[in-house]
C-alpha cells in the first residue's frame, strides 16, 4: 500500500511539473529532444517533462547600458561616452536558437558601433548633431542583430566627458563670445542713442523756435535743484549771429 502512494504521489508531481504559466508578454520556445519543435502562446500549457524543455523569451521593451567607452574622435580628441539601447524580441525562435545570449551579443555589437561612428566624427559633430550620431548607432546595430530576432528600437547617447583641459579651453571660448556680443550690443545702442540725439538735433533746428523751448526747459530743470553755479543765458538769436560772425 506504501509502495502504491509513493507511486501515486511520484505520478502526481511529474504531471504537474509539465505545467507551465507564460505570461501574457511572453513566448515559449519548446525543445523536445533537444530539437526546436515549437512556440507557445500565453497561457497554462503542458510539456512533457525529461523530454521537453520550454524556454520564456521576454518581448518588452528592454533596456541595455552601454558602459563607458573611451574613444578618440576624429580630430584626435580622447573622450568618454556611453549610450543605452531600447530593444525588443521580435521573433523569440532566433533570439534562443541563432545566438547563445541575445542581451549579451547586441550589448557588445552595440559597443563596438558607438566606438566605431563616434571616432569618425569630430568632437564639434559629436556635441552638437547628438541624435544624428544615435540613429546611426541604431541602424547599424539594428542591421546585424534582425538576423537574430531582435528589433533596436531607439539609440540614446546619454553623456559625453571632456578631458578636463578640453573643458577650459571650451569655457574661455563662450566667455570670450558672450564678451564679444555685448560689446556688439552696446555699439549697437550708442549708434542708435547718437542717431536719436542727431534726429532730434535736426528737428528742434527746423522747428521755429523749438531750441528756445529746449532751453527754456533746461533752466526749468537746473532751477529745481540746489546748485552754486550761476548761468547766464544767451537768447538764441543772438546765438546764431555770433555763430555766423565766428564762421566768417
Amino acid at each position: 500500500m506504501g509502495f502504491l502512494i509513493t507511486v501515486i504521489v511520484v505520478v502526481i508531481i511529474f504531471i504537474l511539473s509539465g505545467i507551465k504559466v507564460i505570461d501574457q508578454y511572453e513566448r515559449g520556445v519548446v525543445l523536445t529532444l533537444g530539437k526546436f519543435t515549437g512556440i507557445r502562446e500565453p497561457g497554462l500549457r503542458v510539456v512533457v517533462p525529461i523530454f521537453q524543455r520550454l524556454i520564456k523569451v521576454d518581448q518588452r521593451v528592454n533596456t541595455i547600458d552601454i558602459p563607458k567607452q573611451e574613444v578618440i574622435t576624429k580630430d584626435n580628441v580622447t573622450v568618454n561616452v556611453d549610450a543605452v539601447v531600447y530593444f525588443r524580441v521580435q521573433d523569440a525562435e532566433k533570439a534562443i536558437l541563432e545566438v547563445a545570449n541575445f542581451v549579451y551579443a547586441s550589448s557588445q555589437f552595440a559597443q563596438a558601433a558607438l566606438r566605431d561612428v563616434t571616432g569618425n566624427v569630430d568632437l564639434d559633430d559629436l556635441l552638437s548633431k547628438r541624435d544624428d550620431i544615435s540613429q546611426q548607432i541604431e541602424q547599424i546595430v539594428d542591421t546585424e542583430t534582425e538576423k537574430w530576432g531582435i528589433d533596436i528600437e531607439n539609440v540614446k547617447i546619454q553623456n559625453i566627458e571632456l578631458p578636463q583641459d578640453m573643458k577650459r579651453a571650451m569655457a574661455k571660448q563662450a566667455e570670450a563670445e558672450r564678451e564679444r556680443r555685448a560689446v556688439i550690443i552696446t555699439a549697437e545702442g550708442e549708434k542708435a542713442a547718437a542717431q536719436g540725439i542727431a534726429d532730434a538735433a535736426a528737428t528742434l533746428a527746423k522747428t521755429p523756435g523749438g531750441i528756445s523751448i529746449r532751453t527754456l526747459q533746461t533752466l526749468e530743470k537746473v532751477s529745481s535743484e540746489p546748485s552754486q553755479k550761476t548761468l547766464f543765458v544767451l537768447p538764441a538769436e543772438l546765438t546764431e549771429i555770433i555763430g555766423k560772425f565766428v564762421g566768417k
